[in-house]
């Protein structure tokens, strides 16, 4: 495995997510989905409690994973800021389309829920990681919730991160032979890693919601949170 380094890059934010976040999606969208296929269990747990004719959003979709949960009695759109895992999205029949988190094409009060997996962290700055959580709970009615899980700093697998570096670029290797490649490829995704306290605070600081749970599961902190 490949070892994170620290973040030095000396760029603004949005330079930054479009060169190590957006950019880098788009060219391993396709083994990103090879190895994005099992529903996470906290996940799963939420999307199956959900209510009767639901309608909610995934936003930062990714290849759809959590689109195909539950397909018979509730209805999820599904965004996502790579246009190649949109279009893998939409090869598999759900409904997806292009959007940014931090501006997304949905009117006020939209769905009864939303979910966005593993994105927030890729927000390089803490005001867009705020405007991120924002723009869910506005999409959301009064009443409606969000699930939202980010990487940890504090990771119990495989990865060890330095504990005072929050901000790091992780690499993604793309191995000889997959997807008929002649060479192996290495990609650089920017994360910013959340503390013990971090997403909640968020919520908190953002304002117009009731956070009703906080967990850590697979070396991710998470949030479900209610719009008030």
């Amino acid at each position: 495995m490949r070892e994170p380094v620290a973040d030095t890059l000396q760029i603004s934010s949005a330079d930054k997510e479009e060169q190590y976040v957006h950019a880098v999606y788009n060219e391993i969208a396709a083994h990103f989905s090879d190895t994005r296929f099992k529903p996470w269990p906290v996940i799963e747990r939420y999307l199956l409690a959900l209510p009767v004719g639901s309608l909610g959003a995934d936003i930062g979709c990714g290849n759809g994973k959590y689109l195909g949960v539950r397909t018979g009695d509730i209805f999820m759109m599904g965004t996502d800021r790579s246009s190649s895992l949109v279009d893998i999205c939409r090869s598999r029949n759900f409904e997806c389309l292009v959007s940014d988190g931090l501006d997304l094409p949905y009117r006020q009060g939209a769905f009864d829920f939303a979910i966005s997996i593993a994105v927030i962290h890729h927000f390089s700055s803490e005001e867009r990681r705020k405007d991120a959580v924002r723009e869910l709970l506005r999409v959301i009615r009064p009443g409606g919730t969000v699930l939202v899980f980010v990487w940890a700093l504090e990771q119990h697998g495989k990865r060890k991160f330095d504990e005072n570096t929050q901000d790091v670029l992780v690499p993604w290797v793309v191995p000889v032979g997959s997807r008929a490649e002649s060479e192996e490829r290495v990609y650089q995704r920017y994360y910013h890693l959340f503390r013990e306290g971090e997403l909640p605070s968020l919520f908190q600081q953002v304002g117009g919601n009731v956070i009703e749970e906080i967990g850590y599961d697979r070396d991710n902190w998470f949030v479900i949170a209610r719009k008030v």
